[in-house]
């Protein structure tokens, strides 16, 4: 799931970024003037520029009115840009962030999040203090945390489902997330593929269930960062806080292969380290990371196109050609890492593009010539596992469905060839879809379950409520079936899957149903 628009990001932004850990906390002349306030300041820094994430928190009793923070830089910091989520300008070293017109007020204990990107050169250290309306947010400011990559980012709903996009700034990795010379040998467990189950190393069978963690996916491509949100230590403590074992990372194929398109400063190597190191960091922490090629290449303005644009900007019908030049650089990068999992594409709708549903399944496991409504040379199911394998890496494979992975009809007829025997079938079920219903379940998923694993790579409903999901979990409890919710981004929950409205863990009403089953089962 996905949102293919970007045009309604201003108003969901405001809660989407956290910065996590410079805190400054308001005293002396902001108490006196009735003003209290605190600012958390992060960095995400690639050397020559970095992207600055701004948190003003009103931890007083009465709102603060048409704020304008201020803030000056010793270096030659330099705004590059117009920001976003506040108005932001610059004069001298000075650095000024005005309310927008949608937040001009900060309620009694809530906050706002702003960013904006930046060049330097030399030395860039942290701003020592803060005003709000003129009064000092008293306190010092710790060290800005400094990072190899720069994570920032937007939002994500479904091809088939309305929701509205985010464009959001982030917060840098930790040391300790940032993988500082992790190598992906953590404590998640080594899984392979046994009969119809996923298991690890002593054979003792593993249900995934977790989370989304979207971002990576957009942020890149659309210029702002690579992730929606911290991907930091703490961040990562607030997910495994919900019981969860895996978290699914939608990525980008654009960035990951460094295509032109893309800035240079999110693209190929930087982009690459960002993944390894949440990957890395997951692992660490114990949590399985699925790794999902959710945005690729291809020209196409058919049925359901998301986009018109040949880039990676939105969901494609089918993998394009580069796709399988992505699986093979991403296998290269993890084939000694077995806890990690691969999901070739995040939801196929070749069924949407071809004329039957017998040749979109041709379209799906062959590409090529099996997809004469798609304009672009597609990679069949077959030449990405064939990608993966022939870069020597034995990882567990998810291979989604048609119907934007919620048909699994003929997953099984259609299963392509793997030397190393661990495909395992990806579904994706919303309130929304046609197979949302038990009846379907039990006669098109259950039979599947019962020959080869099914991970729900995603479930969700599109009210801000959970009646729906926990039917799917009962369900999928019952046959030993592994799930991830969408998303761990505190997007709307009304205009779409969002599971919380902070990235302290603080689950919406809709994440509230995930959050007590997972502590329940898991």
């Amino acid at each position: 799931m996905t949102l293919r628009t970007t045009a309604l990001v201003l108003a969901s932004a405001l809660a989407a970024t956290a910065a996590t850990t410079l805190a400054l906390t308001g005293a002396g002349p902001a108490a006196a003037a009735g003003l209290r306030c605190s600012v958390d300041y992060t960095t995400n820094d690639w050397g020559s520029g970095f992207t600055a994430n701004v948190k003003l928190t009103n931890p007083g009793g009465t709102p603060i009115d048409n704020w304008s923070l201020g803030y000056s830089y010793t270096g030659n910091q330099t705004l590059s840009g117009s920001g976003w989520n506040g108005t932001w300008s610059q004069s001298g070293r000075n650095v000024t962030v005005t309310a927008p017109a949608w937040a001009g007020s900060i309620a009694p204990g809530g906050s706002v999040s702003a960013g904006a990107n930046f060049s330097y050169s030399g030395t860039n250290a942290a701003p020592a203090s803060f005003t709000v309306n003129g009064v000092a947010c008293n306190g010092a400011a710790s060290p800005s945390p400094s990072a190899s990559v720069s994570p920032s980012v937007s939002a994500s709903a479904s091809a088939s489902a309305s929701a509205s996009a985010s464009a959001s700034a982030s917060a840098s990795p930790s040391a300790s997330a940032s993988s500082s010379g992790s190598t992906g040998g953590g404590k998640a467990p080594a899984l392979h593929v046994s009969g119809n189950k996923l298991v690890d190393a002593g054979g003792s069978q593993v249900v995934l269930r977790g989370v989304n963690r979207s971002g990576m996916e957009f942020m890149c491509v659309q210029g702002y960062g690579f992730t929606d949100g911290p991907v930091d230590t703490a961040s990562i403590a607030a997910i495994k806080s919900w019981k969860a074992n895996a978290v699914r990372i939608p990525v980008n194929e654009d960035c990951w292969n460094g295509y032109a398109n893309v800035k240079p400063e999110y693209a190929g190597e930087n982009y690459r380290s960002a993944v390894k190191n949440f990957v890395h960091a997951l692992q660490d922490a114990g949590l399985t990371p699925i790794i999902d090629l959710h945005w690729t290449q291809g020209l196409y303005t058919g049925n359901s196109s998301g986009c018109s644009d040949v880039n990676s900007t939105c969901q494609k019908p089918m993998p394009g050609a580069g796709a399988a030049t992505f699986w093979s650089s991403v296998a290269g990068t993890f084939k000694n890492e077995p806890s990690v999992v691969f999901d070739l594409l995040n939801e196929p709708y070749a069924d949407r593009a071809v004329s039957s549903i017998d040749q979109a399944w041709n379209c799906w496991r062959d590409g090529g010539s099996a997809c004469p409504g798609i304009g672009y040379p597609v990679s069949g199911m077959q030449t990405l596992v064939n990608a993966v394998r022939t870069a020597g890496a034995n990882n567990v494979i998810l291979l989604g469905g048609l119907a934007y992975s919620n048909d699994l009809g003929q997953w099984l007829a259609h299963k392509p060839t793997d030397p190393a025997g661990n495909l395992a079938a990806s579904w994706h079920v919303y309130n929304f879809n046609t197979c949302s219903g038990q009846a379907c379940w039990n006669s098109t998923v259950a039979p599947l379950a019962a020959q080869v694993p099914v991970v729900v790579g995603e479930i969700g409903e599109n009210d801000c409520a959970h009646s729906f999901i926990d039917q799917v979990m009962s369900w999928a409890d019952a046959a030993k079936v592994s799930y991830l919710g969408w998303t761990w981004n505190t997007w709307d929950c009304g205009q779409g899957p969002s599971l919380i409205s902070d990235f302290d863990g603080t689950p919406t009403a809709f994440g509230l149903g995930l959050k007590n089953h997972l502590a329940a089962v898991n």
